[in-house]
């Protein structure tokens, strides 16, 4: 198949989000409540598909069934059933009290909500900068992964830089025109379309492989036995869980995610979707990852060592190069229902978080609304010469599938730090403002201290290390940030201010 065909399939694919998108234009109302949360009218499926393909990325595509094809068929459980679950009792506990204190008093971000319940702006500021600070990589994340992907599937032809400008480009022109609305809508049409492709490539390679499973178990028997067996290796209980934890307490706080629980339309629909997440989640976990697993079984050899990634090269071997290319343009759909919402929710972070409240309190609403048009491509471009610049100094050389791990590991944890004080300050009447304050930062400076500062010892025994007894420091720094919101909060007088009323609801 010609290179331009192999294009003209993304592109179409594109033009059909941007029509999608352009649809929804014509019923955006030009108001930021409509241009963050489509004024929130979101029924269960769309809820459910947004917060669907906004989680499917670089990492679920690439860097899953990589995993899955070095450490074996477990990493299904890792993300799918333990972070499935998991993220879903969140949704409930706290994306609920979100859904119910927004349709009570308008909030449309996180920090809005606890720095106008505990009455401070600089908590308000401080939960939009950690966001945002922990955003921003993970927007490269999906510029990276989809430059890769494009140049991959076009053998070179289409040099990196210019197909993560590309996939940015159309993310730029719907987003601004239709917000979430539209976002919401592509989401739908995105998340939907991926799993089609997903499973439809998982029968494919069943049914071209001569003996179908006996064939890949007799393989993997061969190559890696242990991957017929649960457990071991590097699946140890404490890696699951604290992977899994990570993921679900990071997601649970991305502002992507987040930002959604302010826009269902009513309670039957927030908890009807959370409900059948866990579901949706498998349903597209179990196919990605074991094409990974099955790889291994049937003799892919996938240098993961030196930038492949091993879903493309099963898909080349074993699909027709037309059928791969619907597959990698979803899998490059999916990095752009992460990308367009993150664009959006950090556009909203910066308005309403940090230029409203410190730069201009009079801000309109009509005035908010161009500003955080302005604010999407503004972000978007400076997140493309981020990544463009990290490619050129030799990311896109390294492991593509392990790079998209690592960042996304790293970001994950970076979110997963601020859920236990802010699930205190929703239930908790006693939790202060400068309880939650410091049970936000000290974990964050621990965490990043942990995986930023370089190896130093002490008598030879290293000062900073990123596990202890198996578990990751994640789990360790999110038990801190806990234990000194409760710790400061106990030692408070309760006072005035210092307490937000949510707690009873």
């Amino acid at each position: 198949m010609s290179v331009t065909l192999q294009l003209g399939i993304i592109v179409g694919y594109l033009v059909i989000a941007l029509l999608v998108g352009l649809v929804a234009y014509r019923v955006t109302e030009r108001t930021a409540e409509d241009f963050y949360l489509a004024s929130r009218t979101f029924g269960t499926v769309v809820l459910l598909f947004t917060v669907f393909a906004t989680l499917l990325s670089a990492f679920t595509f690439f860097g899953g069934p990589d995993n899955a094809y070095a450490l074996g068929p477990e990493w299904i459980l890792v993300m799918g059933l333990m972070d499935g679950i998991i993220f879903a009792i969140l949704w409930y506990v706290i994306g609920y009290k979100q859904w119910l204190l927004g349709q009570r008093s308008g909030y449309m971000t996180l920090g809005e909500l606890l720095g106008d319940v505990f009455g401070s702006r600089l908590l308000r500021g401080l939960v939009a900068v950690i966001s945002l600070f922990w955003l921003f990589p993970y927007v490269m994340l999906q510029q990276i992964g989809a430059g890769a992907a494009i140049a991959g599937l076009t053998e070179g032809a289409v040099p990196f830089w210019a197909g993560a400008t590309l996939i940015t480009a159309f993310m730029i022109v719907y987003v601004t025109l239709a917000g979430m609305r539209g976002i919401a809508w592509t989401d739908t049409l995105q998340g939907v379309f991926m799993l089609s492709m997903v499973w439809l490539a998982l029968a494919w390679v069943l049914s071209a492989v001569e003996g179908g499973i006996g064939t890949i178990n007799a393989g993997l028997q061969e190559t890696a036995p242990e991957f017929l067996a649960l457990g071991g290796g590097a699946y140890t209980p404490q890696f699951m869980l604290t992977f899994a934890i990570s993921i679900a307490f990071g997601v649970t706080m991305f502002p992507q995610i987040n930002q959604r629980f302010f826009a269902a339309d009513s309670e039957t629909v927030l908890k009807r979707s959370f409900a059948l997440w866990p579901v949706l989640v498998l349903l597209l976990f179990v196919p990605a990852f074991l094409l990974g697993t099955w790889a291994a079984g049937l003799g892919i050899e996938a240098n993961v060592a030196a930038g492949e990634s091993v879903l493309p090269l099963i898909l080349e071997v074993y699909t027709p190069t037309w059928f791969a290319s619907l597959v990698i343009a979803g899998a490059i759909a999916a990095m752009m229902s992460s990308s367009d919402s993150m664009l959006l929710s950090g556009s909203s972070y910066f308005t309403r978080d940090l230029y409203r409240p410190f730069v201009n309190r009079e801000l309109s609403d009509r005035g908010e609304d161009r500003l955080g048009r302005v604010g999407v491509v503004s972000f978007a471009v400076l997140a493309l010469g981020a990544s463009i610049w990290a490619e050129g100094g030799g990311i896109a050389a390294a492991t593509v599938g392990s790079l998209l791990v690592d960042i996304g590991d790293l970001a994950f944890g970076g979110f997963a730090q601020m859920t236990g004080p802010v699930l205190i300050a929703l239930y908790w009447r006693r939790t202060t403002r400068t309880g939650l304050i410091a049970g936000l930062l000290v974990p964050q400076g621990l965490y990043m201290a942990f995986n930023f500062i370089p190896e130093m010892t002490i008598s030879g025994v290293p000062l900073f290390a990123t596990t202890y007894g198996g578990w990751g420091i994640s789990l360790y720094t999110i038990l801190v940030g806990v234990g000194v919101t409760v710790a400061v909060s106990a030692f408070q007088a309760r006072s005035g201010p210092e307490h937000g009323p949510i707690g009873g609801d």
